[in-house]
């Protein structure tokens, strides 16, 4: 049985890209099976030993990774033509030869690398943080209702990953479409005692242009999601809490 182990072998077939300008080629490599391989122990094996499946030398294959543990979001690919994780991708249970590619909605650094920026743009849009400047004087802010913080420790465990961005079939490098993690994102601020300051603010930026009228409720987003948000839930909500601030502003007028 050891024999049989070592004697097998994983064959990946990775699109790399030397620079942002070069263009995508793809490299197929081969390299020793060991038990309980994820994507990322495969390519620190290529990285010890670079040489591709016709044997010449190459470079090592570029990709990010922190927390090996589900948690950063950083080794985000599209792995057999699905975007995830790669930490959490076991060799045994993918289908050979393994493909990897970068998400295509972000624009490609090298290899599987790819610049995320657009996400963290679109969080700052949307103010996605609890601002407290001159509030510490101000004592304990109001506890939250155990049934609201239960759903909104749900929305707490985006990791900015990118994957329903990559998943969504109204996101492109052509629109301007904020994407279901920011929409959520607002509505876990909405929802929080001292956020709840900035909420109108968070509802008209949702409303311009790139918004959640962008959303065209494909539900790939929540299918694809490795931290299971409900995304499709925060984006209804938000459609009903839109539609209520923006009659509230016509009948001020």
């Amino acid at each position: 049985m050891a024999e049989a182990t070592a004697s097998k072998t994983i064959k990946f077939i990775v699109t790399r890209q030397d620079s942002p300008d070069e263009k995508p080629y793809k490299e197929e490599f081969e390299i020793p099976y060991r038990p309980n391989m994820n994507v990322i122990s495969a390519f620190m094996e290529i990285q010890r030993n670079p040489v591709n499946a016709q044997g010449q030398k190459t470079t090592p294959v570029c990709w990010e990774s922190n927390c090996l543990e589900e948690v950063c979001g950083a080794c985000s690919m599209v792995i057999n033509g699905k975007p995830r994780q790669a930490c959490t991708a076991l060799v045994d249970k993918l289908e050979q030869p393994i493909r990897i590619e970068p998400m295509k909605t972000f624009p490609v650094i090298r290899d599987v690398v790819v610049d995320r920026n657009r996400m963290f743009d679109g969080l700052k849009r949307v103010k996605a943080w609890i601002p407290i400047d001159g509030t510490y004087d101000l004592g304990p802010g109001p506890r939250m209702a155990e049934s609201k913080r239960q759903w909104a420790y749900e929305l707490s465990k985006c990791m900015t990953c990118g994957v329903c961005l990559e998943a969504c079939p109204n996101v492109s490098e052509n629109n301007s479409f904020i994407g279901p993690y920011a929409i959520s994102q607002v509505r876990l601020f909405n929802a929080h005692p001292t956020g709840e300051m900035n909420k109108e603010e968070r509802l008209e930026t949702l409303m311009e242009d790139g918004g959640i009228e962008g959303c065209g409720n494909s539900q790939n987003c929540v299918q694809s999601c490795p931290k299971g948000i409900p995304l499709t839930t925060s984006i209804a909500a938000l459609n009903k809490d839109t539609t209520k601030h923006m009659f509230k502003k016509w009948l001020s007028m």
